[in-house]
């Protein structure tokens, strides 16, 4: 009877802590700080998009803190709309002409027409050259809109031929 009493006791002793492993395991809670495990699917859904909203948020500040000091630079500087005298940007500004007017570029100068009707001001060939077209401009030639000039040789501009005409510019300038 022993050996039964033993064997009883040890399947007792078994089936006690398989039960309590079981319940152990059930009661634990996943990723909690009692079981830190971080699954890929966490990582994804949640944790990603935490820290995207964060990283967009942060250059939204950025892009209006950037922008508040733009706008203060052009207030400053008394704006972008230019009607006579000289200019120079490494962004393009906004010139506006009234017919008859000329915009004279440095060497590198870039003009694009947006409104109006504007003519090539060239003694020679070449006048300006077409970027967007990959061609050159004669004097005396009407200007394409929304096609990008580019002033290659000392002396030449644009003359406004309508009543008011806008122009980009990027780069040195007079007007006369």
């Amino acid at each position: 009877m022993t050996r039964k009493r033993w064997t009883a006791r040890v399947l007792f002793l078994l089936v006690t802590a398989l039960v309590s492993v079981t319940t152990f395991s059930a009661a634990a809670e996943p990723g909690s700080s009692g079981d830190p495990l971080v699954t890929l699917s966490y990582l994804n859904d949640t944790y990603l998009s935490t820290i995207l909203s964060k990283v967009d948020a942060r250059i939204t500040q950025r892009n209006s803190e950037l922008n508040a000091q733009i706008d203060q630079k052009i207030a400053a500087s008394g704006g972008s709309v230019v009607s006579s005298g000289t200019g120079s940007s490494s962004t393009f500004s906004v010139v506006t002409l009234s017919s008859g007017q000329t915009l004279t570029g440095d060497v590198g100068c870039e003009v694009m027409l947006r409104v109006g009707t504007a003519a090539c001001v060239a003694a020679s060939s070449p006048g300006l050259v077409d970027e967007t077209a990959g061609s050159t401009l004669a004097g005396g030639k009407a200007l394409v809109q929304n096609h990008l000039y580019m002033v290659t040789v000392e002396g030449r501009g644009v003359k406004a031929t309508a009543a008011t005409t806008k122009l980009l510019v990027r780069g040195g300038y007079t007007i006369g």
